[in-house]
């Protein structure tokens, strides 16, 4: 573990020199410029650094390329909402807060649908049905412990998609 932690700054390094042009004009091939194409090429490289727990020199190129196409999404998003804001007249009320926590509830849901029959039964019976991690452990007949762990990993995997379709 520790030649792989002394191998990270390297291999990031190394993916910079060999794959910033190549990001660079991905990313200028869909926003046709060249000053954003470049801020946003440091960008996931900065990003990638988040994940140097993970990276491999097989599996760099595959962050590399994820993170360039997430990063773009991000930033239309960003141009979207700052747009809608800019340009409409905001108010909040009572029916505009219900209509969002509606759709929120139907994104949970759709995700939810998604995970592993397992996740999703404890997923369900803990936010749903509001029984504790104790109770849903006896019912399944699980560990408590695994219990937690899936809560945890289900409840990750729900709000990261939420956090991506805001």
């Amino acid at each position: 573990m520790e030649d792989l932690k002394a191998t990270t700054p390297c291999l990031i390094t190394d993916s910079y020199k060999e794959y910033y042009p190549s990001v660079c004009s991905y990313i200028y091939y869909r926003i046709n410029n060249w000053e954003t194409a470049r801020d946003l090429s440091q960008d996931v490289f900065l990003r990638l650094m988040d994940y140097k727990q993970m990276l491999r020199s097989d599996t760099v190129k595959y962050f590399i390329f994820t993170i360039a196409r997430n990063l773009r999404r991000y930033y239309k998003k960003q141009e979207i909402t700052s747009y809608i804001y800019d340009h409409a007249i905001t108010y909040t009320n009572e029916t505009e807060s219900l209509i969002i926590a509606k759709e929120l509830s139907l994104l949970e849901k759709h995700k939810l649908g998604m995970l592993s029959d397992q996740r999703r039964k404890i997923y369900t019976m803990n936010r749903f049905e509001e029984k504790s991690i104790s109770e849903i452990s006896t019912e399944l007949s699980i560990s408590p412990r695994t219990v937690e762990n899936h809560l945890f990993v289900s409840r990750k995997v729900v709000r990261d998609f939420i956090r991506q379709c805001i």
